[in-house]
């Protein structure tokens, strides 16, 4: 049997930061298995410094700040975009606009990561979803 491995939402990254109780008692769980690979996009990197420049999330800079440390400390890896993840990103068919649930979707289809993720569209994108 491979390693058992996922691949965190932006929002499930931030709210395991700052708000665990936010998140749901499954993703608890399999984050908090020491048995389990958890990967964090530069997706979300980009997401987080996009919305914190746009004024939608004034903790970005702090957030950013100690990005490295925070990532280590959690035994978190790190998942680069690859061109592969860019080109299906942008090839995905459905009606969605938002590229970084794009980009993750593609990373989590092609990486086969299931991503730990309370957005259904994400599923509707064609990647394979946990969340409850």
């Amino acid at each position: 049997m491979g390693a058992i491995a996922y691949l965190l939402d932006t929002h499930t990254l931030l709210w395991w930061w700052s708000s665990p109780e936010r998140l749901s008692p499954r993703v608890l769980s399999l984050v908090r298995q020491p048995d389990h690979t958890v990967y964090v996009s530069a997706g979300s990197a980009w997401e987080i410094a996009t919305k914190h420049r746009i004024g939608k999330l004034p903790s970005g800079a702090a957030i950013l700040h100690d990005w490295d440390r925070r990532v280590h400390e959690d035994r978190f890896l790190p998942l680069p975009i690859s061109a592969g993840h860019a080109r299906k990103a942008g090839g995905l068919i459905h009606d969605h606009r938002d590229p970084f649930d794009r980009v993750l979707a593609a990373q989590s289809m092609l990486e086969g990561l299931p991503v730990l993720s309370k957005d259904a569209r994400l599923s509707a994108l064609g990647a394979e979803r946990i969340w409850d």
